[in-house]
């Protein structure tokens, strides 16, 4: 009898065969039936055999097939047939329960087509499979609906949209696009969705659009990076306006200084802001507009709403008709989205933990180049070792009336004559009988793990 190679001991090896690159293995079931599931009769005979073909995983760099010469039996008493089980297979696919594991393990980590090409498996059966694994570890991890959510988008290969738990900085979802269908949908299946409070996002109306629709209570907040941007933006237009006057010297002098354009003047170096103060003498429109960028971060100093509106519309007022141009997109966002801008200033919530999500993102999609978007979403999300359990802050509990402490031990009475004031014990939790254990709550991937797990080359 050949060595059980495949460690299986519901099966008996009778023979095995090797080519290049398979292992044929012809295989029998170990236990056949001794009663009838029908009717618990013991009195079974042969009915005929029908060879199946079972994929297992691969052994040796080699692909495996088992080879099981099932049989069919049938019941004298009842009447009805049977055919043996196979243990240890999947019951949706002719494959060994381990193999559909290690194909939804290994298509974390790799492309479809090379776990394809290992198990000799057709590729949609491998995405068939990894789709099955993730709707596992989907039902398996439940996340906490955040009260501070952020709704952001990356581009990997089209715009996709992220979900995000502000308070906690851990990354809730990614959705497949960032269309008004497919955000309200999914934020209508949110359990708890009328607990959020805040949502933080970028100037895109569906999700404006969505969340009012489907989540009235939340408010929304303009995230501030995103309108800042606009200011650099019209800042770059400027530069790149002034080009066509340029010589090729000045143009790559110019190129090269871009980033001090873009730079608060606050942190500017002497060498920057020398660089700065010449490109701004000689050329007033780079200079005006600079004003104008470095003004504008101003309205984001106020401190009230009506502060911060007092104050753009005085920087409006100033932008020169041959500067406006340059800052058109920015005047006319503000003016179409002031009601969510103003927001921030009573609700001082930012994507910015989204954002350094999205740039650790794109770092995984350069580094697996053929990951599909489902197997980078589940890296993401359900990544050993990168949830968090615990608030950012744990909530405040008043205190509760107990007895004083008085610092004294039980075995020391008689010791001292007086007494000393006494001491404010601090609060005790007694559990109740009738509270039941909840588990940990789950509040998402956390961002920094993420990163560092990805740093040290476990991601």
């Amino acid at each position: 009898m050949p060595t059980n190679i495949l460690n299986l001991t519901d099966y008996k090896i009778a023979r095995v065969e090797e080519d290049d690159h398979d292992y044929h293995i012809t295989a029998e079931i170990s236990n056949a039936p001794t009663v009838c599931m029908a009717c618990g009769s013991e009195r079974l005979i042969g009915h005929g055999r029908n060879e199946q073909v079972i994929r297992d995983i691969p052994t040796h760099g080699k692909r495996v097939a088992i080879y099981v010469d099932t049989r069919r039996w049938r019941c004298q008493d009842c009447g009805k047939t049977v055919m043996e089980s196979l243990p240890a297979v999947n019951a949706r696919r002719v494959m060994t329960e381990r193999l559909c594991k290690w194909i939804g393990q290994q298509s974390m980590k790799r492309t479809f087509a090379s776990v394809a090409e290992d198990t000799g498996l057709d590729e949609k059966t491998i995405r068939n499979i990894f789709r099955d694994y993730v709707n596992e570890l989907e039902a398996q991890f439940r996340f906490e609906t955040p009260q501070w959510m952020g709704i952001d988008e990356i581009y990997l290969i089209k715009p996709r949209c992220v979900i995000a738990n502000i308070q906690n900085n851990t990354v809730v979802d990614m959705l497949a696009n960032r269309n008004k269908d497919t955000v309200v949908k999914y934020l209508f299946q949110m359990k708890h969705r009328d607990k959020v409070q805040f949502v933080a996002m970028d100037m895109w109306a569906p999700y404006r659009d969505a969340v009012t629709a489907v989540m009235p209570q939340a408010k929304i907040v303009i995230d501030k990076f995103h309108v800042i941007k606009m200011a650099n933006e019209a800042m770059e237009k400027a530069r790149k306006g002034i080009r066509a006057d340029l010589d090729l010297k000045q143009r790559r002098g110019l190129m090269h200084d871009r980033f001090v354009l873009l730079k608060r003047q606050r942190d500017l170096t002497d060498k920057e802001a020398f660089n700065l103060d010449g490109w701004t003498k000689n050329y007033p429109v780079l200079g005006e507009a600079y004003r104008l960028k470095e003004s504008f971060y101003s309205v984001y100093e106020a401190s009230s709403k009506e502060d911060a509106l007092a104050r753009y519309e005085a920087w409006s007022k100033s932008v020169p008709p041959e500067i406006r141009p340059h800052f058109s997109d920015l005047i006319r966002a503000f003016s179409n989205w002031q009601p969510w801008i103003l927001n921030y200033f009573d609700h001082k919530v930012t994507n910015a933990y989204t954002e350094s999500l999205n740039s650790l993102i794109r770092v995984m999609d350069r580094m697996g180049r053929g990951y599909s978007f489902e197997a980078l979403r589940a890296k993401i999300l359900f990544t050993e070792g990168a949830h968090k359990h615990k608030l950012s802050r744990p909530k405040f509990e008043r205190m509760r009336d107990v007895e004083p402490d008085y610092g004294i031990p039980a075995d020391a009475m008689g010791y001292c004559a007086f007494v000393a004031e006494p001491v404010m014990a601090r609060p005790r939790k007694v559990a109740k009988p009738h509270e039941l254990y909840e588990p940990p709550k789950n509040y998402g991937a956390d961002i920094n793990t993420l990163i560092e797990l990805l740093e040290a080359g476990k991601l």
